[in-house]
């Protein structure tokens, strides 16, 4: 079982940026893929970004150009740059592994308001 802990939410100007964070427990953290989610108040969860094992990545069209996702195995983390906010970007974000059936964080609000 994968623990996963999210972090650097919060209120943030549109146009501005966010660095979230996800740290995970677990030896074999570099053989998962991984995954960022949203849910916004109201709507079904969906998926930002993903980043397989091997660095490969894949984006949502909502946020192609302006989220960037990484991982550093070393760390057992997993990050989502994310710039360009707009306040539909508003939701509570979630660390994920395995999917909809997989391990999940807390979560962590961004809210992107002036």
């Amino acid at each position: 079982q994968v623990r996963l802990v999210e972090s650097g939410g919060g209120l943030v100007q549109p146009g501005g940026s966010l660095r979230l964070s996800c740290a995970a427990s677990g030896s074999i953290f570099s053989l998962y893929a991984m995954n960022w989610y949203r849910q916004a108040l109201g709507k079904e969860r969906g998926l930002v970004a993903m980043i397989t094992h091997g660095g490969r990545r894949n984006y949502a069209d909502s946020g192609k150009g302006r989220f960037t996702i990484s991982r550093d195995n070393a760390k057992n983390t997993v990050n989502l740059q994310m710039s360009s906010l707009k306040p539909e970007d508003t939701a509570a974000y979630y660390c994920n592994t395995g999917g909809s059936g997989g391990c999940w964080g807390q979560g962590t609000q961004v809210t992107v308001s002036s």
